[in-house]
């Protein structure tokens, strides 16, 4: 009886102990197979969070160039529509001073000659402060073309210059120093900006 009552307990420690040892194993796989798939799902986590930081970042460095180059290009036109003014203004002022007394005494004549022989009805327009100077030098210089038909008259609005034109207003001439140091400026101004362009590259 003493031996039965032994061997069922041997069994039953033999038969717990291999059923602990198999659970204990099932657990153990259960584990490590749980744990892989942590370290596996946290892996991908990680590298979709690099992936997306490393997008993030590269559109944050080109946004930031794209900004740079915008304000570049912003700064340039802004320096360009200030050197066109100012060569503007300069244009304007030296083809003013170019305007002297001496200069329209000289060119006038023969414009005036030049046109007299096609039409009998001219008017020659100049600033105030330019024709009270000058009346009695181009009457004089042009007694012939102005008993035939040319007409001296002010233009209080005319900056310097002279502007010619047919009474009946057929054809118009303007030689005001407007006019020229548009026209100066027309042709300067592409050429200012080949200039920026050239230096913006070359920098």
């Amino acid at each position: 009886m003493d031996i039965q009552l032994q061997e069922l307990i041997d069994k039953i420690k033999k038969d717990g102990i291999e059923s602990a040892s198999e659970e204990a194993l099932k657990i153990k796989r259960q584990a490590e197979a749980e744990a892989e798939g942590i370290i596996s799902a946290a892996k991908k986590e990680a590298d979709a969070l690099i992936a997306a930081a490393k997008e993030d970042a590269g559109r944050a460095e080109k946004a930031g160039i794209a900004a740079v180059e915008q304000a570049s290009r912003n700064l340039v036109l802004a320096f360009k529509d200030e050197i066109q003014t100012l060569l503007d203004r300069l244009v304007q002022k030296e083809t003013g001073a170019a305007y002297g007394a001496d200069t329209l005494k000289n060119a006038i004549p023969d414009v005036i000659k030049g046109w007299a022989a096609g039409s009998d009805s001219l008017r020659l327009i100049l600033n105030e402060s330019d024709l009270k100077a000058l009346e009695a030098f181009f009457r004089d210089k042009l007694s012939a073309a102005l008993s035939g038909g040319v007409e001296l008259a002010s233009d209080r609005n005319l900056g310097g210059g002279f502007r010619i034109a047919e009474k009946d207003g057929r054809a118009y001439y303007d030689f005001s120093v407007e006019a020229v140091s548009g026209l100066l400026s027309a042709y300067l101004n592409p050429r200012l900006a080949d200039i920026l362009k050239n230096a913006v590259k070359g920098a």
